[in-house]
């Protein structure tokens, strides 16, 4: 009779171990030869139309990050080395195409990614960017770009820490641009877009449309809309106390940021 022998076979794991998932991550296909897990900084993100009142609080931020001891970082729309100027000379013929104009801002936002905001994050830095890819989506969104199209375009994007959107009623943020400039700008008033030939009203109808589109961005990129109609000082201190919870929270989970800080 033939023997029969007995397998012992090895019971599988429990569970199959994962290595830990780097916090930082794309939002898709992002740049590649970024090691994702050594960057230690902060990418705090505010958003909101001109007149909003971003600028004064990145200036805000800025001191009291600084004053605390953060080495902080700013970066925006039209600032990167390799085609800020270009941009800026194309936008005053008022001629660009819809998809030129967006891979012109897509190009001056890599370059800006590549060069400025990880090599910063590298180092520890808390980079306020003023501005990001969802103020370029929502422009384009409005004058009839395919949102899959761009959601591909800004797969390099890095996903920030915070986005803060300063939200404003066009009727308001109107009268804040009269009072700073004493003009409109022909893009910010979508006057492009044939909406009227009267800017004030161009404007108006413009802002209307962006305020919903980034609503409609927040559902999927969940950021934390901020009530801008507010006075500055308001504004700032819940900007302050919402950014001082993400670091506290940092810290107390002995994350690398907490490291960063105490170098």
């Amino acid at each position: 009779m033939p023997v029969t022998r007995k397998i012992k076979r090895t019971p599988p794991p429990a569970s199959v171990p994962v290595p830990p998932e780097s916090r930082a991550h794309f939002y898709g296909h992002g740049l590649p030869g970024v090691e994702l897990e050594k960057l230690n900084g902060k990418l705090i993100v505010v958003e909101g139309a001109d007149g909003s009142g971003r600028s004064t609080q990145i200036a805000q931020l800025v001191r009291w990050l600084e004053g605390s001891g953060h080495a902080t970082l700013q970066v925006g729309l039209k600032r990167s080395t390799l085609v800020s100027e270009e941009l800026e000379q194309a936008q005053h013929g008022n001629i660009l195409s819809h998809t030129t104009l967006s891979l012109f801002y897509a190009t001056d936002f890599a370059d800006q990614l590549e060069h400025s905001i990880l090599p910063a994050l590298r180092a520890g830095f808390i980079v306020l960017a003023d501005r990001y890819i969802y103020t370029l989506m929502a422009r384009d969104m409005v004058r009839g770009i395919d949102p899959v199209w761009l959601k591909n375009l800004y797969g390099i994007a890095l996903v920030p820490d915070a986005v803060f959107y300063l939200e404003v009623p066009p009727r308001a943020l109107v009268q804040r641009v009269f009072a700073k400039n004493q003009a409109l700008d022909f893009w910010e008033s979508g006057m492009d877009l044939g909406l009227s030939r009267d800017m004030f009203d161009s404007f108006l109808q413009y802002q209307k449309l962006m305020q919903k589109t980034f609503r409609l961005l927040r559902e999927t990129y969940e950021f934390t809309i901020i009530d801008g109609s507010r006075s500055p000082q308001e504004v700032t201190a819940e900007l302050q106390t919402r950014i001082e919870a993400l670091l506290c929270s940092e810290e107390s989970t002995g994350g690398s940021f907490a490291t960063a800080r105490a170098a």
